[in-house]
């Protein structure tokens, strides 16, 4: 495992336990030495969480929609920021270049993205292990979602194990790390090839 993807949100009203989760993420991130693969903004949980990885010295790659970039949004301290035209070739590039996921906590486009991994994965898409950082049991209802999905029989034991929580940044990582290590590689689909190609074209920021 070399690039971790980590789904944050980006909310400036963010609670201090949801930053302190992303500060604690960006610093174990760094500390094993792995690359953060992040969504590119400098706001909210997101921020934070690139924030401590690069005051860890860690190495940090930022993908973020240009329509993001115009509107002052881009993490200014994130020197490879790769722009994309659209948010669906965000997601295409954040899948392809990233070996395994976490989400932190967040909302609408954080689980938009965390759900969009597990379905690949599900599919057969990809074998990238894909984690919940459950930070002050922030995603107690939604695991509990999950769990009730799988004992009305719409979700299989076997895809209710593709998502792994712990709620700690070391444990979680570690678990993910274990999952990458026994698991052949695949590549991931990331979507149709043409939209997988142009976002995989993303333009790094100089």
């Amino acid at each position: 495992m070399r690039n971790v993807c980590v789904f944050a949100g980006s909310s400036v009203a963010a609670s201090k336990v949801c930053l302190g989760a992303a500060r604690a993420t960006g610093r174990a991130i760094a500390a094993r030495g792995l690359g953060l693969v992040y969504g590119g903004g400098a706001a909210g949980v997101m921020g934070a969480l690139a924030d401590a990885a690069l005051a860890g010295g860690g190495r940090v790659i930022g993908v973020i929609p240009r329509f993001m970039i115009e509107k002052g949004l881009a993490h200014p301290g994130v020197r490879d920021l790769r722009a994309v035209s659209s948010m669906q070739e965000r997601k295409a590039m954040l899948l392809e270049i990233s070996d395994a996921f976490v989400a932190l906590p967040g909302a609408f486009g954080t689980l938009d993205e965390l759900f969009e991994a597990l379905t690949g994965a599900q599919l057969g898409l990809h074998r990238k292990p894909c984690g919940l950082l459950n930070a002050g049991g922030y995603y107690d209802g939604l695991l509990a979602f999950l769990d009730r999905a799988r004992a009305e029989r719409l979700l299989s034991s076997e895809h209710r194990a593709l998502l792994v929580a712990a709620t700690t940044p070391g444990s979680l990582l570690g678990r993910l790390d274990r999952s990458t290590a026994s698991s052949p590689r695949r590549r991931s689909s990331g979507g149709p090839t043409a939209t997988r190609e142009a976002a995989c074209g993303g333009k790094r920021r100089e």
